[in-house]
């Protein structure tokens, strides 16, 4: 990549719930990176799946964006709004040869896979719909059946790319089967609508949770079919609850805002999620700007990060003590309203700062100095 380029990074949720923790990680690694290069951060909401997404859950994200204050350059661009385009591009696809129509059934599939097990092979498409197969078997397209379009993935060679954070990667492209792109009801999937977004906006690097390792050869084969320039790539580790297994609700607040309502200060969320998985030499408390200046994608580790609630507690401490008692009163008032206080309560009575000053060395949090 040129020196000259402009970093674009991207942060591009599914609206479907909350924004959680790791969603939120992955937001200000990608937005710090963005900062750390005077480049730019782009917001992109990724709303095909129309049964699942719902506004609220896009009101969640933008609350959680907003509670955090990492602040987009471009967006929030939508998926459902850019159907056109992708249709335009999957017909020039068509028009290329580089994708095709498929009118494979569901039990023909089933079959396919099965035999294939039967036979000790890995189960895949067989390509039987390409344009030469299908002519020379004769295949002709059932009568009232709407067919799906699949991306005609190379035969041979491999995909590498450099992770920046799991560093090079190969797939071998005989391990990947043709993609479906377009849905029989002409919906674009997944995979395809994410490659047509970071190509035309410009997306130079892409941060993005490891569970998304074997989406990119594939997004890189369809990039590449489209005459495009991949990004960089870097996949990040899970985060892993208390115990070490999945984080899930059982482990407590899900939701970033959550941890607003528990009395947590955002600058601490900050300090603390990006201290989950990145570190900088042995600072443990920092900054939204210390972090833009000191972070490194070489900083960030392999492993899983593992929730520590004891840790963001003391995080959280350590945050209350940077604020003067002015403004820690200022913090605390939506809490003592929680508890019933008025405004005239809370100016009438001894002095909010003042009291903030004699007792917040005995808090973790707003809702413990509340009390």
């Amino acid at each position: 990549m040129s020196a000259a380029t402009v970093v674009r990074t991207r942060f591009a949720p599914s609206p479907t719930g909350d924004l959680h923790l790791g969603g939120a990680r992955t937001a200000l690694y990608a937005w710090a990176w963005a900062r750390r290069h005077g480049g730019q951060f782009v917001l992109r909401i990724e709303d095909t799946d129309l049964e699942r997404s719902t506004p609220a859950a896009v009101q969640a994200i933008m609350d959680g964006m907003h509670w955090l204050d990492l602040d987009w350059d471009e967006g929030p661009f939508f998926q459902s709004k850019r159907m056109v385009r992708y249709r335009a591009v999957i017909a020039q696809m068509l028009e290329r040869g580089t994708a095709y129509r498929c009118w494979a059934s569901t039990e023909e599939l089933d079959q396919m896979r099965e035999q294939q097990r039967a036979q000790g092979h890995k189960p895949r498409y067989d390509g039987r719909w390409r344009p030469e197969n299908a002519a020379r078997t004769g295949l002709t397209p059932p009568a009232g059946v709407d067919p799906v379009i699949r991306f005609r993935n190379p035969d041979e060679g491999s995909v590498t790319w450099d992770d920046l954070v799991k560093g090079p990667i190969s797939i071998a492209n005989d391990e990947l089967d043709d993609l479906i792109i377009a849905r029989g009801d002409g919906t674009p999937t997944y995979n395809f609508c994410v490659v047509v977004d970071d190509l035309e906006m410009q997306i130079t690097h892409v941060l993005r949770g490891d569970d998304h390792v074997n989406n990119t050869p594939r997004q890189i084969n369809i990039l590449r079919a489209l005459g495009g320039q991949e990004p960089v790539y870097g996949h990040l580790s899970m985060i892993l609850g208390p115990d070490g297994e999945k984080l899930s609700k059982r482990h407590g607040a899900t939701s970033v805002v959550e941890y607003d309502a528990q009395g947590f200060l955002p600058e601490a969320m900050v300090n603390y999620l990006a201290r989950l998985g990145w570190s900088h030499g042995d600072a443990e408390i920092f900054d939204r700007h210390e972090l833009v200046q000191w972070f490194d994608a070489a900083q960030i580790s392999r492993s899983p990060a593992q929730l520590d609630f004891d840790k963001l507690r003391w995080v959280n401490a350590q945050w209350l003590k940077r604020l003067t008692p002015v403004e820690l009163a200022k913090r605390l008032e939506p809490h003592l309203k929680k508890r019933g206080w008025s405004e005239a309560a809370m100016t009438s009575g001894p002095d909010l700062p003042i009291a903030c000053a004699l007792v917040f060395e005995r808090a973790h949090t707003l809702e413990e100095l509340a009390d």
